[in-house]
């Protein structure tokens, strides 16, 4: 097992000098305990079983000595990187492009769900020499022949525990069975449950050992706290902080160089003083801003990590975490802009529900709680307006100009009999502008009202209406979230394709990035399903959740409509399952064969999800019936 013991830089590891020159770049010079383990084995060529948190640099620990022993004058795959979700396949992929990017026509694909297939192929035929993805997107390529690893030279499973978790396990393993016995594999978990345990037994060759402890942490002048929000309410959620929170100047971080963009213009619209900082920038323009945001002229500042990296200015009291970084390192990067020189600061995480994961992962780093902020009421923002608007008014009370206008108000006092304080009133209605003061509870609603679950409706009160066939047209309230408004769907995909509820969770889950705490009740019918899902999802994510396939189905997800759906919505009976049973067993008849002869011919089978048992319903809704 590797001793922690770090060398004093990265030259120390023997990585080529235009690795060495790109984390220069980057301004790393010293590498993490996880990093000084884990090169020198891999560029060895040898397998290793890496145990460390998330943030610990893992990305680097596998993607330096990968690069340092590609053959760039091969245009195939010969990296492969398994990664549970499309963030982080995203992430990693960036990682590699910018640790190679002094390393000439080198190419790096993320696949992943969500996206088209098509620009995926297109890049494929082109040829790469890395390729980060989700398994599910992954065996597709490789079933259909389009992503071929024959030369494969390594791959690595990236946070092993949670492809489990997720249920993505089996697919990893059917992966790793269709690559050369001979490939190099390095297996990164936070944890080490048995399944894994069993996988690396399996698949690894004699491995080296690696376990690191994270022992950064994050000042105790900085107050931490999270907002459980959505990717639809951001905006919304940000523009509140901004009127409810005392601030000075605010540092708001983003993944991408567009976000700032996007963001800032959005910023400013709403009359805030805000700039974008990335590194499209020209260095000479960055530094003005930065000394516009020191002197006042500017409050808020949306940037990327690499831009912000050793930013110091005293006038910054919040950080915000509009996009949760996946390392947590950046994290502790990002909230040390705040409580810097002995003065006090706050640190605001922005978390989807997809992403508690990503939370509790800085939670367990920096060994300290991150509490969860309470949504301001319209109450609180207008008592935090009105303050600020007096606060307007006592700082010019002291102002020299004042004597002009004490006159020209005497002689308007005199002209209209009007008292004092009248005047005040109508002036302070010209210096706020149309916009009004004081928000209206119409006008801010935080959440929707809790509504009452399944079996709390009142005698008397009308509850989700069904149809005389048994099928609800309304969601149900989803349990544990009664906050978030669902809306129901109908799926093209029903009992006679074999169909259950964790082949549908697990499909949605990934394509639409969605937390599978937040998908709600199913109810599988003959050839289609009903499911709740939050509503307003975006465009895009509706349109990628139409082509999904489930058990060989393309579920054209649709709002359930109450009118054209009411005629087919019936519940299998005992009878018609037996029914639907039989028939899908005879379809599957040829298959089998099928698979047998493959299987006796050494080819093999993607696996495929398991019947149903003979008397279960087949619906979610906290439980299986």
């Amino acid at each position: 097992m590797s001793q922690d013991k770090t060398p004093v830089s990265f030259s120390d590891l023997k990585l080529a000098p235009a690795l060495l020159k790109a984390l220069e770049d980057v301004g790393y010079e010293q590498p993490s305990p996880i990093q000084a383990q884990s090169i020198p084995p891999l560029l060895e060529g040898r397998d290793i079983l890496g145990q460390a948190q998330t943030g610990t640099g893992k990305t680097a620990a596998f993607a330096l000595p990968l690069l340092s022993r590609l053959d760039l004058r091969r245009r195939e795959p010969q990296v492969l990187v398994l990664a549970p979700t499309r963030e982080l396949a995203i992430q990693v992929a960036e990682a590699f492009k910018t640790y190679a990017r002094h390393l000439k026509d080198f190419h790096v694909l993320p696949i992943y769900g969500g996206q088209s297939y098509e620009i995926q192929l297109r890049q494929l035929r082109r040829g790469v020499h890395v390729v980060v993805g989700t398994p599910g997107r992954v065996m597709d390529h490789m079933r259909k022949g389009k992503l071929k690893l024959d030369n494969l030279q390594a791959l690595v499973l990236d946070e092993a525990d949670e492809m489990l978790r997720m249920g993505f396990i089996d697919d990893v393993e059917w992966v790793l069975e269709q690559t050369p016995d001979d490939r190099q594999i390095a297996l990164f978990s936070a944890t080490m449950p048995a399944e894994i345990r069993k996988v690396s037994q399996k698949y690894l060759n004699n491995p080296e050992i690696i376990r690191v402890a994270q022992k950064t942490a994050t000042a105790d002048t900085i107050r931490q706290r999270y907002w459980p929000v959505s990717g639809l309410h951001k905006l919304d959620a940000l523009t509140r902080i901004l009127q409810a929170e005392t601030y000075d100047a605010m540092l708001v971080f983003v993944r991408t160089k567009t976000a700032t963009v996007e963001l800032a213009e959005k910023l400013e619209a709403r009359g805030h003083a805000c700039e974008a900082l990335n590194g499209d920038i020209p260095q000479n323009m960055r530094e003005r801003i930065v000394e516009r945001l020191r002197n006042g002229q500017l409050d808020i500042l949306v940037a990327t990590d690499v831009v912000a990296r050793g930013l110091d200015v005293r006038r910054i009291s919040h950080v915000i975490n509009y996009d949760i970084p996946t390392d947590v390192e950046a994290y502790i990067h990002r909230i040390g802009r705040t409580g810097r020189a002995g003065k006090t600061g706050d640190a605001i995480l922005f978390v989807a529900p997809r992403e508690k994961r990503l939370l509790k992962a800085i939670e367990k780093t920096i060994r300290r709680p991150i509490d969860p902020m309470q949504m301001p009421t319209a109450k609180d923002i207008n008592q935090y307006r009105i303050q600020r608007f007096k606060q307007r008014i006592r700082d010019n009370l002291s102002d020299q100009k004042n004597e002009f206008f004490y006159q020209l108000l005497t002689e308007v006092q005199q002209e209209e009999s009007a008292e004092p304080l009248e005047i005040a009133a109508a002036l302070a209605g010209l210096l706020q502008g149309d916009e009004p003061l004081l928000m209206s509870e119409k006008e801010y609603k935080p959440a929707r009202e809790e509504r009452k679950g399944r079996n709390e409706y009142k005698e008397g009160k009308r509850s989700p209406r069904r149809s005389k066939e048994g099928g609800s047209t309304r969601a149900l309230p989803l349990k544990g979230h009664p906050e978030v408004e669902m809306k129901r769907f109908r799926l093209d995909v029903g009992y006679q394709h074999e169909v259950k509820p964790g082949n549908i969770v697990g499909a949605i889950a990934n394509e639409a990035d969605l937390d599978s705490k937040y998908i709600g009740h199913i109810e599988i019918y003959e050839d289609y399903t009903t499911i709740d899902l939050p509503a307003g999802m975006p465009n895009e994510t509706f349109a990628a959740l139409k082509k999904t396939h489930v058990c060989q189905q393309r579920l054209n997800i649709r709002v359930l409509d109450e009118k054209s759906d009411a005629g087919d919505r019936k519940v299998l009976t005992t009878r018609a399952r037996s029914e639907a049973r039989v028939n899908a067993r005879s379809k599957s008849h040829g298959k089998t064969k099928e698979r047998k002869r493959n299987t006796a011919s050494g080819k093999k089978k993607a696996p495929t999800p398991k019947k149903p048992g003979k008397k279960k319903r087949a619906t979610r809704s906290g439980e299986t019936k």
